[in-house]
């Protein structure tokens, strides 16, 4: 949860920020991060892959294999990452302007923004690396205890970068706008690495990666195709938001610039979701692997309503108190009404939201994994963009038929998945049980 609430930090303080120095420029970073997670896809992949081998090689006390795995896994997602990055640089202006579609308004700060943020796909690689070698360890705390500091210190400079500092006549910080929130943003991540790498160093030196080009063929086979399934349905997530904002930039920057705070607004309500949905996998895995088919079952349903309710909880808070959430990121009429639009049909759907993300966990931890995903894929491509181009431009409804269909993708998604939560064969195990 404390990751979460980092990453929200983040995105708080550049729209908050951004939105005092321009009507429209808070849009910015919410436009690059579906092509951001398009590309880093592949690392994310990779860590969710080594997470595994390295937790079971550093359980066995086998600490030469540990490391060189830990040295094969940080040097690839170094290679990966600077490739990762160039192709970013150089491929981010055509995807911006001919598959997002970006309102030219937007674009100038969009272009800004991504050839600074660039370097983050380096330093959000390796920083997710080396979390991932101490969520191999047992130790949870010094990764979040990093991205705290991390999102402290992005608060901090957000301002100080976006409005410069001035000492008399003269600037002895200048004013960066769009640009000093990405550098703000990258400076941040570079304090959080060196904070995780220093406390790896201290800690546990054994587990020190040597950088090496002479990467075993045996490991990159098993570390991709464990990874690719992971890789390959974040790839299409990414390459759904990527034609959601096409549909929303096709009504303009204004109309962007109110799916920002929207969303914005939605993190916030949905803050509790992502810290347990992590817990519930592992519960649920333990559970069926211990034979324990009730209590997985049991864990299943008072996770279902426990997280479904806390975001219901969040969603009426955020929906009674969103004319004070808006006002603080614009004076606007026409951004305001879209905002507000977006936060009335949006926010009664986060419960069941949460049930879907809920039943991710689930089909994460059990390991029966088809069910939700043809679902989440259902819900993005069929409901969220296939009725909303439907809705919105062939129908002609407008903006409320791009709200309306993420809405209703949310409700689609959540009934979807309740009665595979409560009567699904998810608890049959998929590992094979030896007896004595």
């Amino acid at each position: 949860m404390v990751v979460q609430l980092v990453n929200i930090s983040y995105n708080l303080a550049d729209t908050y920020w951004l939105s005092l120095y321009s009507p429209i420029a808070y849009a910015s970073p919410r436009q690059i991060w579906p092509f951001f997670m398009f590309l880093n896809a592949i690392s994310q992949a990779l860590s969710a892959a080594n997470l595994a081998l390295i937790s079971q090689y550093v359980g066995a006390r086998n600490y030469d294999h540990a490391k060189r795995i830990v040295s094969y896994y940080v040097s690839t997602l170094l290679i990966l990452n600077a490739f990762i990055a160039l192709v970013f640089l150089l491929l981010g202006p055509i995807v911006f302007k001919y598959v997002m579609a970006v309102p030219q308004e937007l674009y100038d700060y969009v272009l800004t923004y991504a050839r600074i943020i660039s370097l983050d796909l380096l330093l959000s690689g390796l920083y997710v690396g080396y979390s991932t070698i101490f969520q191999a360890i047992g130790d949870t705390r010094t990764p979040s205890r990093a991205g705290v500091v991390s999102a402290v210190m992005n608060i901090i400079l957000d301002p100080l970068f976006i409005f410069g500092v001035r000492l008399g006549d003269n600037y002895i910080i200048p004013e960066m706008g769009v640009a000093g929130a990405a550098w703000a943003t990258v400076l941040s991540r570079l304090v959080g690495f060196i904070a995780v790498y220093i406390v790896l160093r201290e800690g546990y030196p054994f587990l020190i990666a040597k950088f090496t080009m002479r990467i075993d063929r045996g490991w990159l086979y098993n570390s991709f195709k464990i990874g690719a399934p992971v890789s390959l349905m974040m790839m299409s997530n990414s390459l759904a938001f990527m034609f959601q904002n096409r549909l929303i930039n096709y009504f303009g920057a204004y109309v962007a610039a109110a799916a920002a705070i929207g969303f914005v607004l939605m993190d916030l309500a949905d803050a509790a979701l992502w810290g347990f949905t992590n817990s519930v996998a592992t519960m649920i895995g333990q559970a069926i692997g211990a034979g324990l088919e009730s209590r997985a079952r049991s864990v299943a349903k008072k996770s279902t309503l426990y997280i479904g309710f806390s975001s219901f909880i969040g969603s009426i808070i955020v929906y009674y108190t969103r004319g004070f959430f808006i006002d603080l990121f614009t004076d606007l009429p026409v951004v305001y009404s879209e905002a507000d639009l977006f936060v009335q049909l949006f926010a009664p759907t986060l419960a069941f939201f949460a049930v879907f993300f809920v039943g991710m966990s689930i089909g994460r931890g059990s390991g029966h994994t088809v069910y939700p995903t043809i679902i989440g894929f259902i819900r993005l491509w069929g409901v969220r963009l296939g009725l909303g181009y439907l809705l919105a431009v062939f129908m002609g409804v407008g903006t409320m038929g791009v709200w309306l269909a993420m809405s209703l993708s949310n409700l689609f998604s959540g009934l979807a998945m309740i009665p595979w939560i409560l009567k699904g064969s998810w608890t049959r195990g998929v590992i094979e049980r030896r007896t004595l």
